[in-house]
């Protein structure tokens, strides 16, 4: 596991696209995948956005990325959507649907996905792990993910793992079940 790098971004947004779906729409201000990917990528390489490579760790095998996850602590969230708001502005968009999925004391995992080829291998679970212990290791106490509900079987994985259910959330035309995770990590 690495930090990620702007050169990482075709294959981690790619990846991210698996993960977040419709949410990718909502922050590039369009429909069109190909845009939205593009707009992410743009986003990726720069600094201080959600999706920065700032905030992203890379798994890789074979010599390439093959899993990734995203995360950053709830009180940065002004900050790192502030960038996407300003584009949905700029362009004419609605920039309403790019809220705060984190509250304010807790490190959320923002995204997390592993290539299709690699899945049910455990990458998604060692990823789990480094954003548990990432968490750890900058002293935050409370952790959180999104769940669509869904998606049961990771719902279930979170559960074994001891996350709790804490609320709703609906972003993008879906509904998301807030699971947090109190320390220490282990």
């Amino acid at each position: 596991m690495r930090p990620a790098t702007p050169e990482d971004a075709a294959i981690v947004v790619r990846l991210m696209y698996t993960a977040i779906g419709d949410i990718a729409h909502t922050l590039s201000g369009t429909r069109d995948k190909a845009e939205a990917l593009r707009v992410l990528e743009s986003f990726f390489r720069q600094a201080r956005n959600r999706v920065s490579h700032e905030h992203v760790w890379v798994h890789e095998a074979d010599g390439r990325v093959i899993g990734f996850l995203s995360a950053y602590h709830g009180s940065q969230i002004p900050d790192l959507d502030r960038p996407f708001i300003e584009r949905l502005r700029a362009i004419g968009g609605d920039p309403s649907g790019v809220i705060p999925e984190a509250r304010e004391d807790e490190y959320y995992l923002d995204s997390l996905a592993v290539d299709a080829d690699y899945q049910g291998g455990g990458i998604g679970t060692l990823l789990l792990d480094a954003f548990e212990r990432k968490a750890d290791a900058l002293g935050h106490p409370k952790i959180m993910l999104l769940v669509d509900q869904e998606n049961t079987k990771a719902r279930r994985l979170y559960e074994r793992r001891g996350y709790r259910e804490d609320g709703s959330l609906l972003l993008s035309g879906h509904v998301f079940d807030r699971m947090i995770k109190n320390g220490p990590w282990g």
